[in-house]
């Protein structure tokens, strides 16, 4: 015989037999709280301008570790960018051509021609853009940038306007589109306005309640109605008519 300290619990109606109490279920607010610590623990995966501008970037610091002599962050400067946007020409894939070639200025050459291939100016200017928020978000202070120094906006802009000499392709900007223009609508012509109000007229004396006096002391009141038609913008026509009650 068992007894009642023997830590079961109530029998189960159906089969008889007793009901363990552990088989209790866990307080909601621990599975919550495990719940929010999952979801905090999930992160978004980068977008890809973001994997982009971490591999420019680190591709730029090892630049500089084989650089000869090697060169620190801190050094770095303008002229030293340009040595880097130089170095990448040799992994371009567009055809720039030179002077002498026949094709030069031709957007579409008809045939090959022995022309270098470099680094189109949009991918360079692109490149250049992430490296400057890269070294700001990596803790360099924005007066000190070397991607944004005057030297390499100079180099950027002879490049953009010597590629377009020698492919014949102009760099234009983009025009921003303008919002559609907001159409009012049309006023019809012909406005009816009908304006009514009474006005009280009392008596002379001074009992007439605060009423505007006409000197003949009758209490009778007028009704004074107007109303104004317009046919035409140039032309309105208004009649007035009192009515004695």
């Amino acid at each position: 015989m068992e007894s009642a300290s023997g830590g079961t619990g109530a029998s189960d109606p159906n089969s008889g037999e007793p009901i363990p109490s552990t088989a209790a279920a866990a307080p909601t607010g621990a599975s919550s709280a495990s719940q929010g610590q999952a979801e905090g623990s999930f992160q978004a995966p980068p977008s890809r301008y973001e994997s982009q501008k971490r591999r420019d970037w680190n591709t730029f610091l090892q630049y500089l570790k084989n650089h000869k002599p090697p060169l620190t962050l801190a050094r770095c400067s303008g002229a030293h960018v340009i040595e880097f946007l130089k170095y990448l020409d040799q992994f371009g894939k567009t055809k720039v051509h030179i002077t002498g070639c026949p094709y030069f200025g031709h957007p579409n050459p008809p045939a090959p021609c022995a022309c270098p291939l470099k680094q189109a100016w949009g991918s360079l200017d692109a490149l250049i853009g992430r490296l400057r928020a890269a070294y700001e978000e990596n803790g360099g202070r924005p007066e000190s940038n070397p991607f944004g120094a005057r030297a390499v906006r100079i180099y950027l802009r002879e490049v953009r306007e010597g590629q377009a000499k020698a492919r014949g392709i102009p760099y234009e900007k983009k025009k921003r589109k303008r919002p559609a223009a907001v159409t009012t609508a049309a006023v019809p012509a012909n406005v009816s306005v009908s304006v009514s109000q009474g006005v009280e007229v009392g008596g002379g004396s001074s009992s007439g309640g605060g009423g505007v006096g006409d000197g003949t002391g009758s209490g009778a009141g007028e009704t004074s109605t107007v109303a104004a038609t317009s046919t035409t913008p140039a032309a309105a026509t208004t009649t007035t008519a009192l009515q004695e009650n």
